[in-house]
């Protein structure tokens, strides 16, 4: 599996004030890594738990290079979770 982060971890946002949620996703849950056959690691996101903005992302997992790409440009264009997660993306992706 690739590690992959990007913006700030829970501990760094409470470092400077700010108040966060974060989820945890397994890679088993993801339906191209099961027909991969490769469950190992995980998706974390970190968001402000005022106005649900995505403001980190910790990644460990087969083409984790390739999924923080998709954080970075949501932390960028400072969306919120559930903005991310209204996004249209292409079923059977890791993405």
């Amino acid at each position: 599996p690739q590690v992959a982060t990007v913006g700030l971890t829970e501990v760094q946002a409470s470092a400077v004030g700010i108040n966060t949620i974060s989820r945890v996703l397994d890679m088993e849950n993801v339906p191209r890594a099961l027909a991969n056959f490769e469950t190992d690691g995980f998706i974390k996101l970190v968001a402000e738990d005022s106005t649900g903005k995505l403001i980190g992302a910790q990644i460990l997992a087969h083409e984790g290079g390739e999924l923080i790409q998709s954080a970075a440009l949501a932390i960028h264009n400072k969306m919120t979770v559930e903005e991310l997660a209204g996004q249209l993306l292409p079923y059977l992706t890791m993405v």
